[in-house]
């Protein structure tokens, strides 16, 4: 099985110009925007060509199917709101590649995937959710963006090229390449990482309700300031959890709206998210209740009233041991004794397609550790190496070694 890295790489760099913006290589590609709708419609033209039957479910999945059973494999190609090239195409493409090598090759049918909506604009990796039956299309239609957007009207963009559902059963296992988004391999300078292990996830919304004021004639100790109580709220977590959590435990309030959102006002509504990931269960449980019972007593000590929004959530998932084997195999094969196991503190689709079949994942560097922004960036050869693991790893199982 031979593979075409130029044809590869050019690839790559085509996929990169749907939404291409910013500094360096940076991709704005948000789900269902009309980057992405262009994007998955060069996708399915790709796909034909390297002889697949293009499929896409109602909530925009788009596959590229092989006869008969085989090994699915792919990513997802939107984007951060601000992202980089690689986060999710890195997969689809270097898939599709395999699928290419492989045919040409007369070696195991391999179908290719990318999921829609894994950067999580409407929910968390909300594609593979519906797809994998984490969640049903009902109640993923009711889910909003962070400007109110429903995510029943956002897919009526895809609308015209849904074919129907792709079930999982003639799929023998999930492969998913990516980069590391973080940087334990571009420090240690290894080229591979073969993952063990997904962190699960857990993601609500909070929101404080006070009371909206004149921010010059409120004295500050009458002010009921919702603001002041997501900063309250935030100190005390961080106190709170530390003997709860890891050094591999990470917690973050990634969005605040601030209602009404102006300078001389006393915001009397704040809504954050509120996001925690571990690999234990029962540990992102015991954050659950930290985070619930200081939220409840920043609302009661400051006057608020308090609400909390759906939980969304993931289990901590492992990666099969066939598959890991091959991988492994294939990153001895392409760098010998420069490949580490290692589990992955980034949430990918591969956790919603394990409730249906067996899966692994393969990384590769990222520059500097940095991903979800415009500097994401990965060094060619470590691309080609990627892709060289994945076709070596395909071979192996094909041959049943």
């Amino acid at each position: 099985m031979k593979i075409d890295e130029d044809r590869f790489l050019s690839d790559l760099h085509t996929l990169r110009g749907f939404g291409a913006a910013g500094v360096g290589k940076g991709v704005v590609r948000p789900a269902y925007s009309p980057a992405d709708v262009d994007a998955r419609k060069w996708l399915a033209g790709k796909m034909q060509e390297a002889g697949l039957r293009v499929e896409m479910d109602a909530m925009g999945n788009l596959f590229g199917l092989a006869e008969g059973p085989s090994i699915l494999m792919g990513s997802h190609s939107d984007s951060q709101p601000e992202g980089g090239w690689l986060d999710g195409a890195l997969g689809v493409i270097a898939a599709l590649e395999v699928a290419r090598a492989s045919r040409a090759a007369g070696g195991p049918a391999i179908s290719v995937v990318s999921f829609q909506d894994e950067e999580g604009r409407f929910g968390v990796t909300t594609g593979s959710a519906v797809w994998g039956g984490h969640l049903s299309l009902a109640e993923a239609d009711k889910l909003t963006d962070h400007v109110g957007a429903a995510l029943g009207d956002a897919r009526e963009a895809v609308a015209h090229m849904v074919t129907g559902d792709v079930s999982p059963d003639q799929f023998s296992g999930f492969v998913e390449l990516h980069i590391e988004q973080g940087p334990t391999l571009d420090t240690s300078g290894e080229q591979i990482g073969v993952v063990t292990e997904i962190v699960g996830i857990r993601d609500m919304k909070i929101t404080f309700e006070g009371q909206q004021n004149h921010a010059g004639t409120t004295p500050m100790h009458l002010r009921r300031d919702a603001f002041q109580a997501v900063s309250s709220f935030n100190a005390l977590l961080n106190d709170r959890l530390r003997n709860v959590v890891t050094p591999q435990t990470v917690w973050t309030i990634g969005h605040v709206s601030l209602h009404p959102n102006a300078s001389s006002i006393v915001p009397g509504r704040a809504v954050f998210s509120m996001q925690w990931r571990d690999g234990q269960t029962d540990r992102l449980a015991r954050m659950e209740t930290v985070i619930r019972e200081t939220a409840t007593e920043v609302a009661e000590a400051q006057g608020m009233s308090l609400s909390f929004g759906p939980m969304l959530g993931l289990e901590p998932v492992t990666m099969d041991n066939s598959l890991c084997a091959a991988l492994e195999a294939g990153a001895e094969a392409v760098a010998p004794g420069n490949w580490r196991k290692m589990p992955s503190g980034a949430l990918h689709d591969a956790t919603n397609v394990s409730r249906h079949l067996p899966v692994a994942m393969l990384f590769v560097p990222s520059i500097g550790g940095l991903s979800h922004t415009f500097e994401e960036d990965t060094r060619e050869d470590d691309l080609v190496a990627g892709v060289e693991v994945l076709a070596k790893a395909v071979a192996a199982l094909g041959s049943g070694a």
